[in-house]
């Protein structure tokens, strides 16, 4: 297949990944408008309200190398419609809620699982073989649906509850997936026949790959780097989560408008696909550690302009805080994944980057449970934010410390 061909078919599938991801990463974000809705209409505690995201990111962690098998297996065509069809199911049976335990499973479990069957650990190792010289540059792009989706997702939903109510958002929710769906799977059915010889062809030109031994998961869990990569995903999780799904509450708790703070910090999510996409560029010319450690940072004075928010015409720190706590959200993603498949590159890189994602899943459950427990313990999301700001400065040494690439047993 002659090169531009092969080039071409790349772009298509980044493409079509980055839509699908887009639309799953949308529906998951929502929740911190739901949370809200939730508290209003059942009088459940923060705690309480906060469980099923708590659950969903367990299961969205715990069921990643599961996620890596099957792709292996099925292809990201089939991926895409056992993942649409568990979504829609999840959001028109929780329009359906009354009871704490029915949100848990289906958001929690259900959503999750299809989420993450349109997620990233679908795309990431093929797009590391079709973009292996701009492969920070290719995840970047694709990990910007996140930010991209959490922009819209909140005012748009705050939006239409507050127009139709949260059951009614949640059953038009589920008629637009069911309309993208099939578009979005026969596009990869299309894809997956144009772009199969893709990643050999560009294996053709990359010297590198041929001489490089592949790792294999045993392998790499026998080295620190796995570990270290581990504690990065579990500090990144804790950081984020302390604070990104109680902001809306947080903001309304301080006296905003919830649509106006809604909008706010919508706004400063959109600013993650500009974050997202310089850091993972920045990753491949600077250093993954630097681009890593430079949206570190950024986050936690993002995080420290929250933490002096205590009243409601303090409007330029809700901006700040929106501002650059958005603008980072999700830039760590493309230059730790990009990392990961620098240093362990090969076959196995899904199965890989899926038991290190338990991590993840384990800081975001901690992260955006705790955070509800420290409120209805303390009264405030002050001690959560400041934690925050502690696992963001544990997970820069953890990542500087990667900067060296693991010794390995010769075969």
């Amino acid at each position: 297949m002659p090169a531009p061909r092969v080039a071409r078919d790349a772009w298509v599938i980044l493409a079509c990944a980055f839509v699908t991801f887009s639309v799953s990463a949308a529906l998951l974000h929502a929740y911190t408008v739901y949370l809200v809705a939730f508290i209003d209409e059942f009088r459940w505690s923060r705690a309480d309200t906060s469980l099923a995201y708590a659950v969903s990111q367990l299961v969205s962690g715990f069921s990643a190398p599961l996620v890596g098998m099957l792709v292996d297996r099925l292809g990201p065509r089939r991926m895409v419609l056992i993942g649409g069809a568990l979504l829609i199911v999840g959001l028109v049976a929780t329009a359906q809620i009354s009871a704490l335990w029915q949100l848990v499973v289906l958001y929690g479990v259900v959503m999750t699982l299809g989420a993450n069957c349109l997620g990233l650990l679908v795309f990431v190792p093929l797009l590391s073989r079709l973009f292996e010289r701009r492969r920070g540059m290719a995840i970047s792009i694709l990990q910007s649906g996140n930010g991209g989706a959490r922009a819209v997702s909140a005012p748009a939903a705050q939006f239409a509850i507050d127009a139709i109510g949260w059951r009614t958002t949640l059953l038009v929710e589920a008629g637009m997936l069911a309309a993208l769906i099939l578009p979005l799977a026969a596009a990869f059915r299309r894809v997956g026949r144009a772009g199969a010889p893709a990643a050999p062809a560009a294996a053709a030109v990359s010297p590198s790959l041929l001489v490089t031994r592949p790792w294999t998961l045993i392998e790499a869990m026998r080295t620190p780097h796995f570990w270290l990569l581990f504690l990065v995903y579990l500090c990144t999780g804790l950081g984020s989560f302390f604070v990104s799904l109680h902001q809306l509450a947080f903001a309304v708790d301080q006296g905003f408008d919830p649509f106006y703070a809604a909008e706010v910090l919508g706004l400063g999510s959109l600013l993650a696909i500009v974050g997202v996409i310089a850091t993972g560029i920045l990753s491949d010319h600077i250093g993954r550690e630097w681009s890593a450690i430079l949206a570190y940072l950024i986050s936690i004075v993002g995080v420290v302009c929250a933490l002096f928010i205590d009243r409601p015409d303090q409007h330029l720190l809700l901006w700040l805080h929106a501002c650059l706590f958005g603008i980072t959200w999700g830039a760590r993603g493309p230059a730790i994944t990009a990392k990961t498949a620098d240093l362990f590159a090969g076959p196995q890189l899904g199965a890989i980057l899926g038991v290190i994602t338990v991590g993840t899943g384990l800081g975001s459950a901690i992260g955006s449970w705790g955070a509800g427990w420290i409120f209805d313990v303390s009264g405030s999301y002050r001690l959560a934010f400041a934690l925050s700001i502690v696992s963001y400065a544990i997970g820069c040494v953890a990542f500087w410390a990667l900067r060296r690439p693991p010794a390995r047993r010769r075969a």
